[in-house]
């Protein structure tokens, strides 16, 4: 039976692998993105069962708009991928700005807060599903991450949260791993001034040697994890190939 999922941060990258995942399983997707090309995209190769806007979730008034228009245009909501983030500042926090960071937690967490938030009644209705896409970094410190890896942090205890306190909605926070995708090249063109040399060296390296998730690796275990998540993993914390997921990637 078909489902109705939103996708955020879904023109590139993992959420554009997850989006074209759901499609290929015969899904309805809802796609947010502040960049229209890929969105238009798939939306003309699949007229019926994708819907888009184009718009930055860190204006907060964004989220009502994407719950109603989800609505409108699919009638119901069965889960969430929240995928969009940002990794600026890349700099240590003597030599970053209080507003860097504020932008980055706008982006990371609380435009995350808020669509989710609009969305708690329709979930509450389908019993459905909520992702968000966290990180390593979430867990562990490098020099200059320190907005991305505590807004990360903040961001998988909301998923917790979530599911303390909404017992009939599935909420599970994955990490994708090193995934060759626009961030990274941000790590690699950015990082070098901001990180430790050795780790800096260690991404770029790891590069080099074809050491980078592709995209539909992790993208594939998120659809099904958004489609699919059982109560058991609710309010937990998982790397995207840890052994509680094995169900959800292909054999």
């Amino acid at each position: 039976m078909s489902k109705v999922f939103i996708v955020t941060g879904a023109s590139r990258g993992i959420g554009f692998a997850i989006a074209q995942a759901l499609i290929q399983a015969s899904h309805k997707v809802f796609l947010v993105a502040r960049t229209e090309k890929n969105l238009q995209e798939l939306k003309t190769q699949h007229a019926t069962s994708v819907d888009f806007i184009t718009a930055d979730l860190a204006d907060w008034k964004v989220a009502p708009k994407v719950i109603e228009s989800t609505v409108k245009a699919f009638g119901k909501i069965d889960g969430i991928v929240v995928n969009h983030g940002v990794l600026a500042p890349i700099t240590k926090i003597s030599e970053s700005s209080v507003e860097e960071w504020r932008h980055a937690y706008d982006i990371n967490v609380f435009s995350a807060l808020a669509l989710v938030k609009e969305a708690i009644p329709e979930l509450r209705k389908s019993q459905g599903r909520v992702v968000f896409v966290s990180s390593g970094a979430a867990f562990g410190a490098y020099a200059g991450w320190g907005s991305y890896g505590t807004s990360k942090a903040a961001l998988t205890h909301l998923s917790t949260h979530l599911a303390v306190e909404e017992p009939s909605i599935i909420s599970v926070a994955v990490s994708p791993g090193k995934v060759d995708t626009d961030m990274q090249k941000q790590i690699r063109n950015d990082g070098k001034t901001g990180m430790a040399p050795e780790v800096y060296a260690s991404f770029v390296d790891e590069y080099k040697n074809g050491q980078f998730l592709d995209p539909k690796q992790p993208g594939d275990v998120i659809a099904k994890l958004v489609e699919g998540a059982t109560s058991d993993l609710s309010g937990k914390y998982f790397r995207w190939n840890a052994a509680e997921l094995a169900n959800f990637r292909a054999s």
